[in-house]
């Protein structure tokens, strides 16, 4: 993680970082390191720990606040009921990653803005990364991954994943040793036959013939010959020379449709977010 966190410039001094804790094994694990580093990082910076209660049935309330107590680490749970609001939209037998997340990433970058954090810690690992390259080449047309830093389209929040560099097993592994309180998600995870998931079972298939296939996914993520694509916008090919290719719109302006959405004075749902949570980031 100290490795990410200094190649890509994710945090600086003075920064306060909004981690946000799922109750899954990545955004524990992604705490305990960050916290970790903020004892011995030549930078000051602050963290504060959020949860975002979806209000999902079962969803046991005091498991976080409880942990996050006994670790002395500032937090906030912030409830909003969008387990309703997925189950009610999306037609059966249609997956509810998209619209869940879209939904959850708004409701953070406005509690960041509240909370007057510079940085959003997600905890999307090295396999998610990966994961996600190969969804947007097989499925969307292109090759695009999640960025370990991105400033959202809006200006007012910077997005960082401290785990890029990390494999999913190391942190399995990691979080048995640690043992810490797993809470599973039955909204998107208990979904049968998910893109993703066959995504990943084939790079889990393809890794017992090729150990090093991880690693050098993650490695030519980071050596990108653009002369030697098909894109006219990132190389041109004319003059012969690189070209820089702006980023496409849709990393953080959902704010005004979660005003729709979570409007608490009169229920309202805004039904183009559904069309917004296409993209795969």
């Amino acid at each position: 993680m100290g490795r990410a966190v200094a190649d890509f410039g994710m945090i600086s001094d003075g920064d306060r970082v909004m981690v946000c804790v799922s109750g899954g094994k990545d955004s524990y694990t992604m705490l305990d390191l960050l916290l970790d580093i903020k004892r011995r990082a030549p930078v000051n910076f602050d963290i504060l720990a959020v949860n975002l209660d979806q209000k999902q049935p079962g969803f046991p309330e005091e498991v976080l606040p409880n942990y996050l107590s006994e670790q002395g680490v500032n937090f906030r749970i912030v409830e909003e009921d969008t387990y309703s609001i997925v189950k009610e939209h999306i037609p059966e037998g249609k997956t509810f990653c998209s619209l869940c997340s879209r939904l959850r990433r708004g409701i953070l970058y406005n509690v960041a803005v509240e909370e007057g954090c510079t940085k959003i810690a997600l905890g999307h690992h090295g396999d998610d990364i990966i994961n996600t390259f190969l969804l947007n080449l097989f499925f969307v047309g292109q090759l695009k991954a999640m960025p370990p830093i991105l400033r959202s389209d809006d200006q007012r929040n910077t997005i960082i994943r401290p785990l890029a560099y990390c494999q999913e097993a190391e942190i399995e592994a990691y979080a048995a040793e640690k043992q810490f309180p797993i809470i599973p998600c039955n909204l998107c995870g208990s979904q049968p036959n998910l893109k993703r998931a066959r995504v990943k079972k084939l790079v889990s298939q393809l890794a017992e013939e090729i150990p090093s296939l991880r690693s050098s996914i993650l490695t030519a993520l980071t050596n990108v010959t653009g002369s030697h694509l098909l894109d006219p916008e990132l190389y041109d090919f004319r003059n012969f020379e690189p070209l820089v290719k702006k980023i496409p719109a849709g990393h953080g302006s959902i704010e005004k449709e979660l005003d729709a959405v979570f409007d608490h004075s009169e229920p309202a749902f805004a039904p183009n977010l559904i069309a917004l949570a296409g993209g795969i980031q």
